[in-house]
């Protein structure tokens, strides 16, 4: 026998040579990065999208106009009648309030000097209007800040010449035009 053949290991385990292993040059990253770039802007234009969309705004009632406001309020105010001075408090505010909504006229921020003097160089009101409402915020600072008690009677005097003042300057409903049916319901006939 050959002594060659029966110690030579059988090298069945080895293999042909690979390809050769390619090495980048760095590049492949850049098309990394911008593909993420364009997935993120894409992203935060659709998230400024979402945020941007208007809520959708549930019709609630609407406001309350300030005549009907302040009336609401001068109603509340005779149940201060035994109370002088948060009852002239209440109206005086009330009046005030409802000229600033109604107008635009900033009045409670002012001493009354201040707002008759500023409400005299403006046409918001009829002279007579006027008249009276300085008569009307002098006797309400007469009890709010000089301490005077006027009775029942005086009180209601100031509270009617505050609603007639709120009723005389509301605004005037709309009416229909000649020939057009006016709405709301049809009045009923009583025989």
């Amino acid at each position: 026998m050959n002594s060659l053949t029966n110690t030579a290991p059988v090298l069945r385990d080895i293999h042909d040579i690979r390809a050769p292993y390619v090495i980048t040059t760095g590049h492949a990253w850049v098309g990394w990065l911008v593909a993420l770039t364009v997935l993120a802007a894409v992203a935060a234009f659709c998230l400024w999208r979402w945020l941007k969309r208007k809520p959708a705004v549930k019709a609630g009632p609407p406001p309350m106009p300030p005549h009907v406001r302040a009336k609401l309020r001068l109603a509340e105010a005779l149940t201060m009648l035994h109370d002088p001075k948060p009852f002239c408090v209440l109206v005086s505010d009330t009046v005030r309030y409802y000229l600033e909504e109604r107008f635009q006229f900033r009045a409670p921020e002012r001493t009354t000097e201040e707002f008759l003097r500023e409400l005299k160089k403006t046409d918001l009101l009829l002279a007579d209007q006027k008249e009276s409402l300085g008569g009307f915020l002098a006797g309400c600072d007469l009890v709010k800040f000089a301490k005077y008690e006027p009775g029942e009677k005086e009180l209601r005097e100031l509270h009617g010449s505050a609603l007639r003042l709120v009723e005389e300057t509301a605004p005037v409903a709309p009416t229909a035009a000649p020939g057009v049916p006016p709405v709301g319901p049809a009045p009923t006939s009583t025989n």
